[in-house]
C-alpha cells in the first residue's frame, strides 16, 4: 500500500519523531518526507488488512500529530526501481576547469 500523511503542524521536532516512528516500523518498506499536498509518503506491507488496520491505529491515531492519511491498495507494480540516470562528464571537461 501508499500511504500518504498529512502532519497537524510542520514543526522540526514533530517531523523528526515521525521519521524516528517510520525507521522503527517494520511495516514502512520505504518513506519519503515530500513537499506537496502529503508530508510522506510511505510503502507499506501487512499480510491481511487486520495487520494493516492494526498498523494504522498505532502509527496514526494514536499520534496526535498527525492531521490524516490516505492509504491506496497497489493493485499492480509495473515499474519498480530507485536508481536514478546521472550522466557522467566526459572526463576532458574535468581537466579543463
Amino acid at each position: 500500500m501508499l500511504v500518504l500523511v498529512t502532519m497537524e503542524r510542520e514543526r522540526s521536532d514533530i517531523i523528526d519523531r515521525f521519521k524516528k516512528d517510520i525507521k522503527s516500523s517494520a511495516e514502512v518498506v520505504n518513506g519519503f518526507y515530500v513537499t506537496g499536498d502529503a508530508d510522506f509518503v510511505l510503502y507499506v506491507t501487512a499480510r491481511t488488512m487486520e495487520d494493516h488496520e492494526q498498523f494504522t491505529r498505532r502509527l496514526f491515531y494514536k499520534n496526535p500529530d498527525i492531521k490524516c492519511f490516505k492509504t491506496m491498495v497497489v493493485l499492480d507494480r509495473v515499474k519498480a526501481g530507485f536508481a536514478v540516470p546521472v550522466e557522467t562528464p566526459p572526463s576532458d571537461r574535468l581537466t579543463n576547469r
